[in-house]
């Protein structure tokens, strides 16, 4: 094939990836946008100093947004993974990236392994509501000693009559101030290895269950993140969510979702951080004309575009298979470790650009800056990503 003939087929395929998220679900988008900039921009700065309401949430699920690519039997749109992209894009460029990251705890982390592992009873008491936004979910897998190492999780879950008796803690979970359940992954065999997690739906009302305080974070402020302890709290053998000791595996799919949203997220962020680096520059002036004229601040742009631009096409190409229920896990971990790479640099490099006024809180590029940091450590390290890629390179 000639190296024409292969440019253009290459354009091709990514303008119909493209296509895919900015035109097939543009009436979605438009919908979520109007949304956003009634119900999510007017609040943000408001937000970022006292968390946003559950109202919101309640909001979210009267317009659809948690279940676009739900079945409708349960309240959602029946519609592709493209669409929940969408959903989490026009939602991010609203500036609240706490608001985003709790969101797509809701409406995907937490509650897609419900809808894959869950009975006919975990569906009606739990994912239903939570596309309804009725009961908000959190996610409990991270604990003070482990985080990255899954086999280092100590809460143990041991069985007792009619069902079981939960101890130890998780840290670092976001919604956990204000969740009415979470997904929890827990020992129920220590000497089983691997094979010795479950995971668990537990109501965050049972007698045990404490919540810690409101924990104070570099970004992503809008949200909460708290501390949860457990002490002898009884679930019932209805509480399990698939098979015992199938908890692993679960939470190793739960993931490869958990970091190709959070890539679209940092993809939607880049893009916001450079949008707002592009109009700083043809408004501020100095030396007499817009520093848009530099030729450095030109060459930085041209970076930023180059790099969102290259990041969303990985992404688009990652989701095209997931789209298809075809799970790749070194493909989604190496879309997860460069997206997030990439936010995090347009966001610093747009702040630069901003210079002092960029250091302070009032510009929006502040809070992007502080937000971005985060994507290089939840749902997996920049490290963890790496030794996933490397693995699958067979190194």
């Amino acid at each position: 094939m000639k190296k024409e003939a292969v440019k253009n087929l290459d354009q091709g395929v990514l303008r119909k990836m493209t296509n895919l998220v900015m035109e097939k679900h543009s009436d979605l988008r438009k919908t979520v946008r109007r949304f956003v900039q009634n119900e999510i921009v007017p609040y943000v700065e408001e937000w970022e100093e006292s968390g946003f309401p559950d109202e919101i949430f309640k909001k979210m699920g009267e317009m659809g947004l948690f279940g676009v690519c739900y079945p409708e039997e349960y309240g959602g749109s029946n519609m592709d993974y493209f669409a929940a992209m969408a959903v989490t894009e026009e939602i991010v460029a609203s500036g609240s990236g706490g608001l985003g990251m709790a969101f797509n705890v809701q409406s995907l982390m937490a509650t897609n392994p419900i809808l894959k592992y869950g009975t006919d009873y975990h569906l009606e008491n739990y994912l239903i509501p939570a596309i309804k936004g009725e009961k908000i979910a959190g996610l409990g897998i991270t604990e003070p000693s482990a985080g990255s190492d899954v086999a280092g999780l100590k809460t143990i879950a041991n069985k007792v009559d009619g069902g079981w008796l939960i101890n130890g803690s998780k840290v670092f979970i976001t919604n956990g101030q204000r969740a009415d359940f979470l997904i929890l992954i827990a020992k129920t065999d220590p000497d089983a290895g691997m094979n010795g997690f479950s995971i668990f739906l537990v109501d965050s009302d049972l007698d045990g269950y404490t919540v810690g305080q409101k924990l104070k974070k570099v970004g992503m402020r809008a949200s909460d993140t708290t501390e949860i302890f457990f002490e002898n709290v009884f679930v019932s053998d209805n509480a399990l969510l698939g098979f015992e000791g199938n908890g692993f595996k679960q939470l190793m799919w739960q993931l490869d979702g958990e970091r190709l949203i959070q890539a679209t997220a940092c993809v939607a962020g880049a893009q916001r951080c450079l949008d707002l680096a592009t109009q700083y520059v043809q408004e501020r002036e100095q030396f007499g004309k817009p520093i848009s004229k530099k030729q450095v601040i030109r060459h930085y742009l041209a970076d930023m575009q180059t790099e969102v631009g290259a990041a969303r096409a990985l992404l688009y190409q990652t989701a095209a298979s997931y789209d298809k229920g075809i799970v790749l896990p070194k493909e989604i971990s190496m879309t997860k470790l460069f997206a997030s790479q990439v936010y995090f640099r347009t966001a610093d490099q747009a702040l630069q650009i901003h210079g002092g006024y960029g250091y302070m809180d009032e510009y929006p590029i502040s809070r992007e800056w502080r937000d971005s940091r985060l994507m290089r450590i939840g749902g997996g390290t920049d490290e963890i990503q790496k030794e996933i890629i490397a693995k699958h390179m067979n190194l």
